[in-house]
């Protein structure tokens, strides 16, 4: 896996991986014009997307009747530097026809103890903890 990530000006990069799909990042504070998510946002970002592809990808394997999956993610940062994350949150609202709740429970924990690389990852740094909620769609 390669990143390469050129500045564009102020605090905005523009990161580009192997396959040529891009994505800017913005340390800039709101009030400064930032132009797209900071580079802290983004690993937030990609945890959500990493949780939530496992989640989704074992309800279908378990052949759940699921229609939308949102992982919301909230994080808590060090007062100090480096303001790394102490704390992590990810909820998931899992939306379908007569989802069983113990295959969502055991979906989104093979998620945070087996699959996701990015959240086991920050795991080793931050506190991470999460919580699910089933819909009828």
């Amino acid at each position: 896996m390669k990143i390469t990530s050129q500045w564009v000006s102020g605090r905005c990069f523009v990161a580009t991986n192997e396959s040529g799909h891009s994505v800017l990042s913005d340390g800039a504070a709101a009030d400064e014009g930032k132009r797209a998510p900071s580079p802290m946002e983004l690993l937030l970002m990609g945890v959500a997307g990493c949780s939530g592809i496992d989640v989704v990808e074992i309800l279908q394997k378990q052949r759940q009747n699921i229609d939308d999956c949102l992982a919301t993610v909230t994080a808590v940062r060090a007062d100090n530097v480096p303001k790394v994350f102490t704390e992590i949150h990810i909820h998931f609202k899992v939306i379908g026809k007569d989802l069983k709740e113990e295959a969502v429970a055991r979906a989104v924990q093979l998620s945070a103890e087996k699959y996701c690389s990015a959240s086991i990852m920050l795991g080793k740094a931050a506190r991470i903890s999460h919580s699910f909620e089933v819909a009828e769609s």
